[in-house]
């Protein structure tokens, strides 16, 4: 399984990686966001020295309490920080990966914003992949995506972005799921976007029930059938927080954990955490375990 990614591609199976989130915004749900593009920039920097493989720079909370911010808005918050991460990847890009010799190095930058304005004024600035939170309603992402060589993160939702849809169910998620992601690939090979540079992500936490949700975790090979790199997204979700009965985001590091145990073992590629360094030590282990365990055909790792 390849994963295309603008000028680099990535061979799995390989040590899942490992997404950072920065937000440059003020309303971040866990209170971590900047609008200072400089300290964003150096928050990138702290989690790509932790290991991370991928920095998922985003410039709008998902939070569906606050209205969405404009365009021009957007691009503004944006634009500084891709073009302060290009020249940092310029100057580091002769230097060994500070984790180790299986860290992507550089880091990928994904872009996580949904309106193709707002990508249109940004893929040319730079971006490796393109994080698309808006569940792919027509094909103006994957074409950009297309043009400007970058992958693109399709994400299972029901509505529109900024808005709740709490009160979605479904009879069976993952074959909402199937159904779902079988027509986006449709969309994205029809514009020109290869399978081999779409990530897939079921959506934890959007348009879904806590039984949903956690129906995904225990069901995820059933998505590998698509043959493309699938993105868990489990960083302090509040289906830990229903379980755990924990409010506070921050109190769910330890629930995020467990959630990644649970996708190394059903085979996720990429997580996307608020904390790297414990997220990259945990998969770590998980995966020399895996290795080891591998030939025992009565281990389902």
């Amino acid at each position: 399984m390849l994963l295309k990614a603008r000028h680099r591609t990535l061979i799995f199976p390989r040590r899942p990686l490992v997404m950072g989130i920065v937000n440059i915004n003020d309303d971040s749900f866990c209170g971590d966001g900047t609008l200072d593009p400089g300290e964003a920039l150096r928050m990138a920097q702290a989690m790509a020295g932790q290991g991370a493989d991928v920095i998922d720079a985003g410039a709008e909370s998902a939070r569906t309490n606050r209205p969405p911010i404009s365009v021009a808005e957007e691009i503004a918050r944006f634009t500084p920080f891709i073009e302060a991460w290009g020249r940092w990847v310029a100057a580091i890009a002769h230097l060994p990966p500070p984790w180790d010799g299986v860290q992507v190095w550089p880091p990928l930058l994904s872009l996580n914003t949904w309106r193709p304005e707002v990508v249109e004024a940004l893929l040319p600035l730079g971006g490796d992949l393109l994080n698309d939170m808006g569940a792919l309603p027509d094909d103006r992402n994957a074409r950009l995506c297309a043009q400007h060589g970058a992958a693109l993160l399709v994400m299972h939702s029901v509505g529109l972005p900024k808005e709740k849809h709490t009160h979605i169910g479904y009879p069976d998620i993952m074959a909402e799921l199937e159904r779902f992601f079988a027509e986006k690939l449709a969309l994205c090979e029809a514009a020109g976007l290869p399978r081999e540079s779409v990530v897939l992500d079921p959506g934890i936490d959007f348009a879904k029930q806590c039984h949903d949700n956690l129906t995904i975790f225990r069901r995820l090979k059933r998505l590998a059938s698509f043959g493309c790199p699938i993105l868990l997204p489990v960083s302090r979700k509040t289906v830990i927080g229903d379980v755990l009965q924990l409010p506070d985001p921050l109190d769910r590091d330890a629930g995020t954990l467990a959630c990644i145990a649970s996708g190394v073992t059903q085979g996720a590629h990429l997580f996307r955490v608020h904390e790297v360094r414990p997220a990259v030590e945990a998969i770590k282990v998980l995966w020399a375990l895996r290795e080891m365990l591998k030939p025992n055909p009565d281990v389902d790792f």
